[in-house]
């Protein structure tokens, strides 16, 4: 028998027609798949996905947030199935603050920066949606929208969004499609939704009437746009260029001079290249007038000085610094959307209308068809049960949805609630009118959704941070206030001085003071010339320093005795210094003492202190003031004791109290146990672990579990009978290097890479040997150098001189002024 051939199929045709047919239906793939937002909800599909996987993970405001990668492995394994790298990056960009105008998930870890930096691997972050992002997903569960099937079938995905908000031109839109491109500005949520209140009212009125609502895009960025021609076209066509400028304003500096200071970038400008620009404006000799450039941005804003001659036209400078570098820079507007499934571009009106349309036909109508149907099931039930019966039945409903249904006031609509279905049978026949009302006239639902906006703008509105100018505004040069960035250095022996934090100026806290007794720099704190320190006392007591009435030092000078600046009593010490522009009630002061204490107040109490000082806070006993910080409420705080016992909870757990309040307790202390390290470490950081024998290693912080506030803790220290007790515990970088001072006031330095890392149960391995004389090691403190204290409190260090950092919104322990990178940029500037 033989073996039965399988014919093959060949269809002659011509390459041409192929390559034609294949190449619009790779075209119409990205277009609608991948590149172009929806009009209706403003949405790509990638984007779409990660917020309902997100939504369905139960990542929604309030609850605990959690890692990227989980997001990640869902949306690619139940809606996305493209590369993990599409899925993070788009994750990233919701993220970033000056990437959307109103971000859509709230992040944990270390997401990026305006510099171009990269975000942290997916494994390390942590994501949750925010309440905005909520308005997207409102009523998703009302069967408002239509769903489709996944890519294999398995599961149903929304179409489109029910969306509250006109997210196309809420945060815009960039995507680069086959032979067509959109980019959508960002606006202010207020102005839009005053316009859509307008076109709702008035469905005939002209593009004109709705740009007295909307003034022009509003970025994240913030800066200047100049001149109104751009954006009026762009409303009328859809098309047009945005003249983008950066913000800047002037500041008197030393000996006369005046600084450039630019503290807004235009929108998608990399302000590491801006420095590069100017650095090569300068090389070229395009101007002499820049005597020096630095960046002290910090996580509250861009920085960007540029110190000029003394006889330098400030002005000529600007015009010179808007042509050859991207602080002015054209954001080219394309309003392409799906519009019905075809990509289309739409002007300032029809991208309104399609978000009304959508709101009134696709989303309310159908949502208020389902609640008049839950009412006439419910009320046509005997009793409860009958009711779940029937919701479930209807409704493909769990026991546990439809129990939450009837514990609603709609319960009361069923037959055995007699007397109360009488109270209130009135008041539901007026809402059966309404709702009819509402799913009948069109003029009903336009009412009902400008309510609906109202509301939304009372939530959500906020004020323009892109300013308009015209014509006769081209360069505005405000003079600002704040002083020039200093870096105070207090050292181990009580000396203090203030220098200008300029790049590459060294000052190395060993180098500086070695020759004097062994002396060193064991706090080194950022601010500006016009701000104050805020010094807490051992003893409890707060005193205000104005920074201006420091001495001006030089690397070699010694500076003067903290205490002829500050009255203190007879052997107290310092516990903290930590520097503060202004008193605001935002930020908390958090303060914890060696007996396990731990409260926070709002900072705005400590403002106004009188020449004596001021009680910083109440203590019992022998209790002394071990650290301090700022923050913004939102912090982990971190103790670790003698005994080797430490704990991390978070500040939210500890209630604000006032200013001479003692504080709850942090820890639960042994009997002979004190606190030795108080901290508020980044998510992300590295803990070095110090004993009294020299002996180290390097924890990462996430090894620390997370507890409640007031327990007894978890060991850090399990081979304590051979490296003896803790005398710290510092967050550090890999080359970091530290200073360990003996009983006896002998020192031993020390790099922190000799501490291996280990885990929270790993053992230590010696690490500063003992001098033969000494008996064990009082403690350790980190030795930096002005530059990498710069660099330090752009992660966020604590005044204690121990880095007390924070990733993004966890906390802010330092400072609200420039701690930044301070990275001149790699030219030699000309000589005045």
């Amino acid at each position: 028998m033989q073996p039965s051939v399988q014919k093959e199929r060949i269809k002659l045709r011509f390459i041409e027609e192929e390559m034609r047919e294949s190449f619009i239906d790779y075209s119409m793939s990205v277009i609608v798949q991948r590149a172009l937002p929806d009009a209706r909800d403003g949405l790509k599909p990638v984007h779409r996905r990660i917020l309902y996987a997100m939504l369905e993970a139960g990542l929604v405001p309030g609850r605990p947030h959690k890692k990227s990668a989980t997001v990640v492995g869902d949306v690619l394994g139940k809606y996305h199935p493209h590369g993990d790298s599409a899925v993070y990056d788009t994750i990233v960009r919701m993220v970033q603050d000056f990437s959307l105008r109103y971000p859509l998930i709230d992040g944990q870890g270390n997401f990026g920066s305006i510099d171009g930096d990269s975000a942290a691997a997916y494994r390390y972050t942590e994501v949750r949606l925010t309440p905005l992002a909520m308005e997207l997903l409102t009523e998703i569960d009302k069967e408002t929208v239509e769903l489709r099937p996944n890519f294999d079938g398995r599961l149903q995905e929304p179409e489109v969004l029910p969306t509250r908000l006109p997210h196309l031109l809420l945060n815009g839109a960039d995507g680069i499609a086959v032979g067509m491109a959109t980019k959508t500005p960002p606006h202010n949520l207020a102005e839009l939704l005053q316009a859509a209140d307008h076109l709702v009212a008035r469905p005939d009125c002209e593009v004109e009437e709705l740009m007295q609502y909307v003034r022009g895009p509003d970025f994240p960025t913030g800066g200047y746009i100049f001149g109104r021609a751009g954006i009026e076209k762009a409303y009328r066509t859809g098309r047009g260029l945005v003249d983008m400028r950066a913000r800047m304003h002037l500041e008197e500096g030393r000996f006369g001079k005046k600084s450039l200071v630019v503290t807004e970038l235009p929108y998608q400008v990399n302000k590491t290249r801006i420095i590069e620009q100017i650095a090569k404006v300068v090389r070229s000799g395009r101007t002499d007038a820049i005597t020096e450039l630095r960046d002290e941005s910090d996580r509250d804003g861009v920085r960007l000085v540029i110190e000029l001659k003394r006889d330098a036209d400030p002005v000529k400078v600007v015009q010179t610094l808007f042509k050859k570098t991207q602080l002015r820079y054209t954001y080219g507007v394309i309003m392409l959307a799906l519009v019905n499934g075809k990509p289309e571009e739409v002007d300032l009106k029809e991208a309104l209308e399609c978000f009304v349309r959508h709101r009134i036909v696709d989303g309310l109508l159908k949502a208020l068809l389902d609640i008049d149907r839950v009412i006439e099931l419910i009320r046509s039930s005997r009793n409860p049960a009958a009711a779940r019966n029937k919701l479930r039945s209807e409704f493909k409903l769990t026991e546990a949805q439809a129990d939450a249904i009837l514990a609603m006031r709609l319960a009361q609509l069923t037959g055995l609630e007699h007397k109360k279905l009488e109270d209130e049978l009135a008041g539901l026949r007026k809402a059966i009118e309404r709702l009819g009302h509402l799913v009948e006239e069109e003029g009903s639902r336009r009412k009902y959704l400008r309510l609906d906006l109202k509301q939304l703008i009372d939530a959500y509105g906020d004020p323009r941070r892109t300013e308009i100018l015209d014509d006769a505004q081209k360069y505005p040069l405000p003079v600002g206030t704040g002083g020039e960035a200093t870096v105070v250095l207090l050292s181990r022996q009580g000396y203090v001085k203030a220098q200008p934090a300029r790049s590459g100026t060294g000052l190395a806290g060993v180098e500086a003071m070695t020759a004097r007794a062994g002396d060193f720099v064991s706090r080194a704190v950022l601010s500006r010339g016009s701000g104050h320190l805020l010094v807490l006392t051992e003893g409890g007591h707060a005193f205000d320093l104005p920074i201006s009435s420091l001495p001006q030092g030089t690397r070699s000078s010694r500076g003067r005795k903290l205490s002829d600046f500050i009255k203190l009593d007879e052997g107290e010490e310092i516990a903290a210094v930590l520097p503060v522009e202004s008193y605001e009630a935002e930020r908390e002061l958090v303060i914890v003492t060696s007996q396990g204490q731990v409260k926070r107040t709002p900072l705005a109490e400590y403002a106004n202190i009188r020449s004596g000082g001021i009680i910083a806070t109440g203590l019992a006993g022998s209790d002394r003031v071990l650290a301090a910080f700022l923050t913004r409420g939102q912090a982990e705080i971190f103790m670790a004791t003698r005994l080797g016992q430490s704990i991390r909870f978070r500040e939210e757990e500890v209630r604000s109290m006032g200013r001479t309040a003692r504080g709850v307790k942090g820890i639960d202390l042994a009997r002979t146990d004190l606190v030795v390290s108080a901290l508020a470490p980044r998510r992300d950081a590295e803990l070095l672990i110090a004993t009294t024998r020299g002996y180290g290693k390097r924890v990462p912080f996430t090894e620390m579990k997370l507890q409640g506030r007031a327990g007894k803790g978890i060991g850090i220290l399990p081979e304590r009978d051979k490296a003896g007790q803790l005398i710290g515990v510092l967050e550090v970088l890999s080359d970091d290097r530290v200073m360990w001072e003996t009983e006896g006031g002998a020192l031993v330095e020390t790099g922190v890479s000799k501490a291996r890392v280990r885990s929270r149960r790993g053992t230590s391995v010696p690490v500063a040997g003992l001098p033969e004389d000494a008996r064990s090691f009082a403690s350790v403190r980190p030795v930096r150098t002005a530059t990498r204290a710069a660099a330090a409190e752009s992660e966020g260090t604590a005044g204690t001189g121990e880095p007390t950092g924070s990733e993004g919104a966890e906390s802010d322990p330092q400072p609200s002024g420039p701690a930044g990178r301070f990275a001149q940029a790699e030219l030699e500037l000309p000589e005045e």
